[in-house]
């Protein structure tokens, strides 16, 4: 069993004279009175593949006995001083959820101890007026030992300030103003394990390879592009994982920004490497996809049929569709499961991983930004602007449904483009990508409605069978249809804005 919980916290070097030296923090905010409790005893031993994959990714897994939280504990990084603490019970062995939800970044690699780190605690508790506490000062004395033989030893002294669950971030700043009156400044090191592997020399492994490339170039940019989208992917496993809110959806985004990077900018890298790797990101995100089409049109239709009034909703219309969500929810989310267990997308990690670290750079690479990375923009703007006429010029129907779905895939690939270019080519790009944007959205929604009466037909069908009023879910496809063809129409004004030339034109001097 395993539980979770946002940790929130900052790190201070201590201050002269222990915990003398503290300031009273007592009327700081919220804070009504202040209680000390301690020493206490800790002893962690921090585990990771042998060439530091997770402390390179600002992962750590400790397995600590001693304090009111002994056990396994996996960190996970978040926005700011945030992370996700993954708590699993004592064992000899690395519990298997947690290995599993580390999987992304050591992709199978063995698991093993590499420094030991004890510390004694000293606490003082925050609390406000009603003696609920809000966070904790920790005073680490430090001892720290590489787990290899012949490893060095470090010692030190830190401060900690961690926040209480629910408590407003807000507190860490006002808390941190009273620390810096008393000289107190943060600490270098985001870590303990960060600072044991870099006194103690265990942590030689975990400087990251970075690859030559010309600082200012279309390259670079591109490079950074990809780095940070890879970086996102492996960081959303884990919520992926553990089924998150919106975790797929994002993962299915990060997928197609990095294959709408590596096919918009090819002449920056050589599509021979990253042609296999846009065909597996492709793969992916339809494992992907099943999870999150399933999960957007089962939203669309129940919110549809809470918007109808009492009286035209006839016969067990939510339960049916209740049915049809868990029927079809639980077939797509095992799907994306299995996805992630197979080899295929642990070498999709790795392919991706040495493509930062080492990428097939084109000549055109180490050139200014400026033109090549227009150039490929602009390239993604005719790819639409053919995709749309062709739309346009078929009769009302399918073949114009399918023309605008394909419409609507080129919009995207032009966004993201922009994207990638917006660093390098400020207002002029991101100008052009807003409208590719809203061109997206509406097509989007259009695509939906399509899609969407696809479905209450085939509910429509069953319900019949089964002898139920077919009445409103005939209603909701009448709806469906009718928003479709409204979006039809109000295409070509969104079209005309978003094809105006004097948005291409600072892209094409």
């Amino acid at each position: 069993m395993t539980q979770s919980k946002r940790e929130t916290e900052r790190k201070y070097e201590p201050p002269s004279g222990g915990v003398a030296g503290l300031p009273d923090l007592t009327g700081a905010g919220p804070v009504a009175s202040v209680t000390t409790a301690g020493p206490e005893e800790l002893d962690a031993v921090y585990h990771d593949t042998e060439d530091l994959r997770l402390a390179r990714s600002s992962v750590t897994l400790r397995r600590r006995t001693g304090g009111p939280d002994a056990g396994w504990h996996l960190k996970l990084p978040l926005a700011g001083d945030t992370r996700e603490e993954v708590w699993a019970a004592l064992s000899d062995d690395v519990p298997e959820s947690l290995r599993e939800l580390a999987l992304s970044r050591t992709r199978g690699a063995e698991l093993r101890p590499v420094v030991r780190i004890r510390s004694t605690r000293t606490v003082r508790r925050l609390r406000d007026a009603d003696g609920t506490v809000l966070a904790e000062l920790s005073l680490d004395e430090v001892r720290a030992d590489a787990a290899a033989s012949g490893g060095g030893r470090a010692e030190w002294s830190e401060l900690e300030v961690e926040l209480a669950d629910g408590v407003h971030a807000g507190l860490l700043d006002v808390v941190e103003k009273k620390l810096r009156k008393k000289g107190i400044v943060r600490a270098d090191s985001p870590s303990k394990l960060a600072r044991a592997l870099r006194e103690t020399g265990a942590g030689a492994q975990a400087e990251q390879e970075r690859p030559a490339v010309v600082a200012g170039s279309a390259g670079a940019y591109v490079l950074a592009y990809v780095s940070e989208q890879v970086g996102k992917l492996v960081s959303l496993d884990p919520a992926v994982r553990g089924d998150l809110p919106d975790a797929v959806h994002q993962m299915r985004v990060t997928c197609r920004r990095l294959r709408g990077c590596l096919r918009s900018y090819r002449s920056v890298l050589d599509r021979r490497a990253t042609d296999p790797i846009r065909a597996e990101l492709r793969w992916l995100s339809g494992e992907l996809g099943a999870a999150r089409d399933q999960e957007v049109l089962g939203e669309r239709i129940g919110a549809a049929v809470t918007r109808l009034p009492d009286e035209l909703v006839l016969g067990p219309v939510a339960a049916r569709l209740r049915v049809w969500e868990v029927s079809h929810g639980g077939e797509v989310r095992s799907r994306t499961r299995e996805a992630l267990a197979t080899p295929r997308y642990l070498r999709l990690l790795d392919a991706l991983d040495s493509l930062v670290r080492q990428p097939p750079l084109r000549a055109k690479a180490a050139g200014k930004p400026a033109r090549t990375m227009a150039r490929a923009v602009l390239k993604e703007y005719g790819r639409l602007a053919g995709r749309m006429e062709r739309a346009m010029a078929q009769p009302a129907g399918r073949s114009r449904e399918s023309g605008l779905h394909e419409a609507r895939k080129a919009a995207k690939k032009l966004r993201y483009a922009a994207e990638v270019a917006r660093p390098a080519l400020g207002k002029p790009v991101a100008r052009l990508g807003k409208r590719a944007k809203a061109v997206q959205r509406l097509l989007g929604d259009h695509q939906d409605a399509v899609v969407a009466q696809e479905t209450l037909r085939e509910l429509a069908v069953a319900a019949h069978g089964a002898g139920e009023s077919a009445f409103t879910w005939g209603l909701l496809y009448g709806l469906e249809r009718s928003g479709a063809e409204a979006r039809q129409r109000e295409l070509p004004e969104v079209w005309r804005a978003a094809s105006d030339p004097a948005l291409r034109a600072a892209l094409e001097h």
